[in-house]
């Protein structure tokens, strides 16, 4: 199996800030046709795709939201005021370019400030590079949204993009059902909604399921860096299995399920403790009685930023591993 950078492309290129996942959803059905025994979106939006079988239900969760900015103000002058969707750090947006859906850009600026360290959302505006009072009145209004404008970049191992989270995780989902192997198995691979403001679909979608089994497949950070957190999780070292993060403690059977498979496959992995954030697999293991749950993530770089890097051969032990999972 090789690394399609022309689908990862364009699901990173997709714009599809929370709240607004139509572009994405669209794409993947387009993707996923023909592979499917089943393809339903729900009521909130998370796109259910089925491979039937009689036996357990696997539930597999990326999400296809991305973190963006939302407008609260056009002020007088024609710049944006606005909030966040999701985690982004004001210290770390200032001068960089945001792209809306209709191909429109703006600068985040700030006020005058003294400590750039201190700087909070409510100093910062955005200028969309026009002295037009009506431009900028026709063109915006409050409640649209924006996301960062940055370019796909890839090196022989190594890919720098934006929305990595949760994209790649889409990615690997698409990858895994294109090769979905014979199995007993009754697997729904669920794209889901709003993760990135509070991993709201996956509640939804995990009460109606009802798996018997779930494993969220999204982004994790690694300590390779040297401003990096301190963690065990590095670029290169294959699928991290993960322990713990702050929303859910992975049960024991998902955990050695996913290490013995990797084991016994010859599949490269490391072991991962998030000490902040988390993934779908939290609300997804207390959906109704509970669900054994856990995940399998994607050692990525700057996540949050406009320059999230992953390697190129940690998605495809990702991969691997979906497909394992889903064969027992």
């Amino acid at each position: 199996m090789n690394y399609n950078s022309e689908l990862m492309r364009k699901l990173s290129d997709c714009f599809s800030p929370s709240g607004r996942e139509n572009n994405i959803r669209e794409l993947i059905i387009n993707e996923i046709k023909g592979y499917a025994d089943e393809i339903n979106v729900d009521a909130l939006g998370n796109l259910i795709v089925r491979k039937k079988g009689n036996g357990k239900k696997i539930l597999f969760s990326a999400h296809m939201d991305q973190i963006g900015l939302i407008i609260t103000h056009v002020d007088e002058k024609g710049f944006l005021r606005f909030s966040n969707v999701g985690g982004i750090s004001a210290k770390e947006i200032l001068g960089l370019r945001m792209i809306f859906d209709n191909g429109l850009e703006g600068v985040v600026c700030s006020e005058e400030i003294k400590d750039k360290e201190k700087i909070t959302m409510n100093k910062l505006f955005l200028d969309v590079a026009s002295t037009s009072k009506d431009f900028v009145k026709n063109n915006f209004k409050t409640g649209d949204m924006c996301v960062f404008k940055s370019e796909y970049y890839e090196t022989d191992d190594c890919v720098i993009c934006r929305a990595a989270d949760d994209r790649i995780g889409c990615y690997i989902l698409i990858e895994a059902l294109k090769n979905h192997p014979s199995t007993d198995n009754d697997v729904y691979y669920v794209f889901s909604v709003q993760e990135e403001v509070g991993c709201r679909g996956a509640k939804t979608a995990a009460y109606q399921i009802n798996p018997d089994l779930a494993i969220a497949v999204d982004v994790t950070d690694t300590g390779d860096t040297d401003n990096g957190t301190k963690m065990d999780v590095k670029l290169g070292e294959g699928a991290a299995i993960k322990i713990m993060d702050k929303y859910i403690i992975t049960h024991p059977e998902i955990k050695n399920l996913l290490t013995d498979l990797a084991i016994e496959k010859n599949i490269k992995y490391q072991y991962e403790v998030l000490e902040h954030g988390g993934t779908d697999a939290g609300p997804i293991h207390l959906s109704r009685e509970g669900v054994p749950s856990g995940a399998i993530s994607i050692p990525t770089r700057n996540i949050h930023t406009s320059g999230e890097i992953f390697s190129k051969s940690d998605v495809l032990e990702c991969i691997k591993l979906v497909i394992e999972v889903i064969k027992k």
